[in-house]
């Protein structure tokens, strides 16, 4: 679905209600060079984030991630040195 919205004099845009039932009710504005958009911002974060994880990642512990996490940091800053 394409269209125009326009701000009222409030700043207010609304947003149709076959969106809002796409992509609920929170968003956030982000700023582009070219514009702004609006992301919508799920009910649960954290299970989208689970959903879209590879296997690899959700079976993966808090151990696992740090000591990952913590490689990639110290590979980078090696590659800055350099």
């Amino acid at each position: 679905m394409a269209g125009e919205v326009r701000a009222d004099d409030r700043g207010r845009v609304t947003i149709p209600k076959e969106l809002r039932d796409r992509y609920g009710d929170q968003y956030r504005l982000v700023e582009l060079d070219s514009g702004i958009k609006l992301v919508p911002i799920p009910d649960d974060p954290l299970e989208e984030l689970r959903a879209a994880a590879t296997d690899e990642l959700r079976e993966a512990s808090l151990s696992d991630l740090e000591a990952a996490a913590s490689e990639e940091a110290g590979e980078q800053a090696s590659e800055h040195v350099r």
